[in-house]
């Protein structure tokens, strides 16, 4: 019986870990202290849902920023996809752009210039791979005061409240941005909602549900990239990073925003603000709760 309850996790993670895509991503800067993920996200939607006409190729719907300081509070920081930035060997365009002109490494090393940290793990999540994983997981309960009778491009459905969602139904509400008059802000909110949900319903009863443990890695895993350097054991603390991040002590928000109408309809960050909010995410000095949104 002790083989067994040992032999399982084990067999469990080495099976986990040979089942993750790998992508050419990290920049190879040097360590900033902390553990710092970089998690992108992208739909998959025919254009990926983004009404930007100078930018083509691969997009990416989703930045975030996932810190764990050496003290201090975890952080969940997204960027939103449209904010105005400096873009290295390019010129100054909205963040996402990095992503469809240099893919994973361009935006790894635009996030570094623009926060100043060095991203040690790089995430790929297809948000269409959420329904999946919503699913497995036996659907989550999610929360927003939008009333939406029907918005036709997420084909999304709301009514004011908390309510449990299938994986239809969280995609959708992770996607949804044009019946929300906080646009890309809503929504950033709602996918860090989605993920945390997903994160928070994984409880130690799983340990016990070993074919539920692999339908719930197949279907996660089917929906995730990450660099070459990380395996499924950083999924793990990634997933504990999370977590901890929109608990009761953790940071959860977007950078200070300037402007959502900056440059032809970009989103502009705070020049004054930006440095020190990222150092004082870096340093674990950023006091617990939310953090920027509407300007």
């Amino acid at each position: 019986m002790l083989v067994l309850l040992l032999a399982w996790p084990i067999g469990l993670v080495m099976w986990a870990d040979g089942q993750i895509n790998h992508v050419d991503a990290l920049s190879g800067a040097p360590n900033t202290p902390g553990t710092t993920y970089l998690i992108a996200g992208s739909d998959q939607r025919g254009s990926g849902g983004i009404d930007n006409p100078d930018v083509s190729g691969a997009r990416s719907d989703t930045i975030m920023v996932l810190h764990r300081p050496t003290s201090g509070p975890a952080a969940l920081i997204s960027i939103p996809r449209d904010s105005f930035v400096d873009i290295p060997g390019h010129n100054s365009s909205r963040i996402n752009a990095s992503f469809a002109w240099g893919g994973p490494p361009l935006l790894v090393q635009t996030v570094e210039l623009l926060t100043g940290l060095t991203i040690d793990h790089y995430v790929e999540i297809g948000f269409g791979g959420v329904e999946d994983v919503v699913n497995a997981v036996g659907g989550v309960e999610l929360c927003s005061d939008l009333n939406v009778e029907f918005e036709p491009h997420s084909q999304f459905s709301w009514t004011p409240g908390c309510h449990h969602a299938d994986g239809t139904q969280a995609l959708a509400f992770s996607r949804m941005r044009y019946a929300d008059p906080r646009g890309d802000i809503g929504r950033a909110e709602r996918q860090q909602q989605v993920v945390g949900a997903i994160a928070g319903s994984v409880g130690p009863s799983l340990l016990f549900q070993p074919a539920r443990q692999v339908h719930l890695i197949e279907a996660g895993l089917g929906a995730v990239a990450t660099d070459e350097r990380s395996g499924i054991i950083d999924l793990g603390r990634m997933a504990l990073t999370f977590r901890a991040a929109n608990g009761p002590d953790g940071i959860t928000g977007t950078p200070p925003l300037g402007s959502l109408n900056y440059h032809g309809g970009a989103v502009q960050l705070d020049p004054d603000q930006g440095p020190g909010f990222w150092r004082a995410i870096a340093d674990g000095t950023l006091p617990s709760g939310q953090v920027g949104g509407m300007p």
